[in-house]
């Protein structure tokens, strides 16, 4: 007999920006077999939520997390205080942290030691419950590096990168990771350099360069995206035909041109920006740094907003997996950001992180809605999320969580205790001068 889950007579947002309705959800195995009206439906299904008073929704997927990463201080802490073996359990126990907040699916377009691979593979085959999981391998790099500047060396690979020198290395590394069966392939497009004269990150690779990575990875059948910020970035990465951009900030006309005539997908990913700019004074951040953060998501909000209202698709993505993102904590922080500062009703807002985010994981049009055929991947919730997306912040709200036609029941996780040499431990946070100590 077909597993029967009926969530009964509750109120539903289906993710596709459609005004919210009364209705029902029946779910046959893992898809949703009828939306609506109860009176058709088995009202005597094995499994019966009760949905009265309640909002039932699409489970949410982040189109940029790193669930590898482990929450970093620094790219320091990150390169070089990672073991491989412990960085694949940690993944596994903070994936299920994700779910816990109601992400029933998310992309890891790039990780550490190509463990993202086998965290996929797991989750996949029920050795632990976890989000739908897209995954990345080492992101591409040329020699002048991304956002860590000398810290990567000239050749070789270091964290979530690897350096590539020329076409044959790019060609040579793209056949790589799709030999050990990665869903993306990710370019480092911009970076940092010491003394740049350029707003936001400086363009690191060629357009010809792009092109050799695109060709080689269509060829194989994987899509590609890029983290670009600075205008001719995303113009040379739409034009060379990736297939989505991480950040696409500082566009101008012509970036702006560019993304529309290829409607390449936009994943701004402001969360970060946004928890330094906004609380960065709670845990030291450097007065600059904020302002800084705060102007790349206002000189960016209308440039995207015009991108969307374009018809290119909008996807959110929280970089969680830094110490400024935790797991399980900032998934909803994305639609807040773009409610406040991109102009998206909360409708719009719940659709970038749903049925949007889809194509992330490889799956636009089965998942991300609350339709017949989808797949069955639901929340249901205490408050209703189409007047006010921050409710969701709070996990007490989500009352039941649906993965793939199944109640999630998550252990609970023990408190974890720190790990010799997993963390930076910096003599201070400052130099110690001798005329500070005059009043000690």
């Amino acid at each position: 007999m077909t597993r029967q889950l009926l969530i009964d007579r509750v109120r539903i947002i289906d993710g596709l920006g459609n005004a919210p309705f009364e209705g029902s959800v029946l779910v046959e195995a893992n898809r949703i077999a009828a939306v609506g009206d109860r009176s058709s439906m088995n009202l005597h299904a094995p499994e019966i939520i009760d949905g009265a008073g309640y909002h039932l929704m699409p489970g949410l997927i982040d189109a940029h997390c790193h669930v590898t990463f482990d929450e970093p201080h620094s790219n320091d802490e990150l390169f070089f205080h990672r073991r491989e073996a412990l960085s694949a359990l940690i993944a596994a126990r903070n994936a299920q942290r994700v779910l816990s907040a109601g992400v029933t699916g998310f992309l890891d377009a790039d990780c550490i030691f190509d463990i993202g691979v086998d965290l996929r593979d797991a989750i996949d085959a029920g050795v632990l419950v976890g989000p739908r999981m897209s995954t990345g391998g080492n992101a591409l790099l040329t020699s002048v590096g991304g956002t860590a500047g000398l810290l990567f060396p000239e050749q070789g690979r270091r964290g979530y990168a690897k350096i590539v020198r020329g076409r044959d290395e790019i060609v040579a590394e793209v056949r790589r990771q799709a030999k050990i069966g990665v869903d993306w392939i990710k370019v480092h497009v911009t970076g940092l350099i010491p003394r740049q004269r350029h707003k936001g990150e400086i363009q690191a690779w060629s357009f010809d360069e792009l092109r050799i990575v695109c060709d080689t990875a269509h060829e194989l059948g994987i899509p590609v995206t890029g983290h670009c910020r600075n205008p001719q970035s995303t113009i040379d990465c739409a034009r060379a035909g990736f297939d989505m951009i991480l950040h696409a900030t500082f566009m101008n006309d012509e970036a702006l041109a560019a993304v529309i005539e290829h409607r390449t997908p936009i994943v701004p990913t402001f969360t970060f920006q946004a928890n330094l700019a906004d609380y960065g004074d709670r845990v030291g951040a450097d007065p600059a740094l904020r302002d800084l953060f705060r102007r790349e998501i206002a000189d960016s909000a209308e440039t995207i907003r015009r991108a969307y209202d374009a018809g290119v698709p909008v996807l959110c993505g929280t970089e969680t997996g830094f110490s400024l993102t935790p797991y399980g904590e900032w998934h909803y922080r994305e639609m807040e950001i773009f409610v406040r500062d991109i102009g998206f009703t909360p409708l719009e807002a719940i659709r970038a992180a749903t049925s949007e985010c889809g194509r992330a994981i490889g799956l636009q049009g089965e998942v991300g809605a609350v339709e017949v055929g989808r797949l069955a991947d639901l929340l249901l919730i205490d408050g209703d999320p189409s007047s006010d997306v921050t409710l969701l912040g709070d996990k007490s709200r989500i009352r039941e969580i649906v993965l793939d036609g199944r109640r999630v029941r998550l252990p609970e996780l023990p408190e974890r205790r720190p790990i010799s040499g997993w963390r930076v431990s910096p003599y201070s946070t400052g130099p110690l001068y001798w005329r500070d100590t005059r009043d000690a």
